[in-house]
């Protein structure tokens, strides 16, 4: 007897444009953990570019910027996410959670038949 599975992605978008999905979100939690762009992108194995377009995008969809960045300076540059970029990381994973718990309960349904 095979198992059944239910696989589902949720990401929310503006218009034509992705602002935030699963990828996104991990991108910008690693951001928010290493306080750079460039160190967040290696943590997770993706190039600097990719990550820099993927920020980009999410600037310029949302209503206002996500992440901001600083050049030089004593301390060097980074990168950090705005307090209304963690209103979106939070409101995103809630979301998905939420999908996940409704779906687990319908899964119960397909089990049962």
């Amino acid at each position: 007897m095979n198992d059944y599975k239910i696989k589902s992605r949720i990401w929310i978008e503006v218009g034509d444009n992705v602002l935030l999905g699963e990828g996104r979100v991990r991108l910008l939690k690693e951001i928010a953990a290493q306080g750079s762009l460039s160190k967040a992108a290696k943590s997770i194995g993706m190039s600097y570019k990719k990550a820099w377009t993927l920020v980009d995008a999410v600037n310029k969809s949302a209503k206002e910027a996500v992440v901001t960045t600083s050049v030089g300076g004593q301390k060097g540059g980074g990168t950090i996410i705005t307090p209304y970029g963690k209103k979106l990381i939070t409101a995103f994973e809630q979301i998905n959670k939420k999908c996940w718990e409704f779906l687990d309960k319908e899964f119960e349904t397909l089990n049962g038949i």
